[in-house]
């Protein structure tokens, strides 16, 4: 028992040392670069459909920190395909430093955390079954797990997750040679061997919603 305890205290110990952002950020930075998001991401970062932005709420600094890095060295928003992605690779270009970038990922977390309202018609109860191999990385409540390097996915827009699967079935995301953790969902991707299975394990995850 007390073994089990100690480990139980380190393990979150870790996780909490890895959810904390970089050493490099500065607030008042990230607000001031946070501005330009605005425009398309909404005033507290909570997202707009008609501009194809996705709520950034809830997503922590170490994620929202690796993918304005992949858009800025071109990993995400430089296929032919992904026009969406290539208007996110210039403002991403706005951040000059590494320090900047991981200073508004920082911001971006101090924001609240908003709920996107459901926009599709899938069925939950169908979409539970189909979880269960996002459920390894991404976790039961489809929390997140830095460890694998998993983004949490409950909070975000299901028009946003239904076009990111299509994105890495499709190749536009995941095929880049140094995309690793992309890479490793595009098979994931294809365990949803249709529209309807994609709609239905969306479903579920945004029922997921705490």
């Amino acid at each position: 028992m007390y073994f089990k305890r100690t480990l139980l205290v380190a393990v979150t110990a870790v996780a909490a040392t890895l959810s904390v952002p970089s050493s490099s950020a500065d607030l008042s930075v990230g607000e001031a670069s946070f501005q330009i998001c605005r425009t398309c991401h909404g005033s507290q970062g909570e997202g707009q459909q008609a501009l194809h932005s996705p709520n950034l709420t809830g997503l922590p600094a170490w994620y929202i920190e690796r993918q304005l890095q992949n858009y800025k060295q071109g990993i995400r928003g430089g296929h032919p395909k992904d026009a969406i992605g290539a208007q996110m690779r210039q403002m991403s270009m706005t951040l000059a430093s590494d320090s900047e970038v991981a200073s508004v990922a920082a911001y971006i977390t101090t924001l609240s955390v908003t709920t996107p309202a459901p926009t599709m018609e899938g069925d939950a109860a169908r979409g539970q079954p189909f979880y269960t191999v996002c459920r390894t990385c991404h976790g039961q409540y489809a929390e997140g797990m830095k460890v694998k390097n998993a983004p949490p996915l409950a909070n975000l827009n299901d028009w946003y997750l239904l076009r990111q699967l299509n994105n890495f079935k499709e190749g536009v995301r995941g095929a880049h040679p140094k995309d690793s953790y992309g890479a490793e969902m595009t098979p994931m991707a294809y365990t949803l061997v249709d529209e309807q299975a994609m709609e239905d394990v969306i479903a579920y995850i945004t029922s997921l919603k705490k």
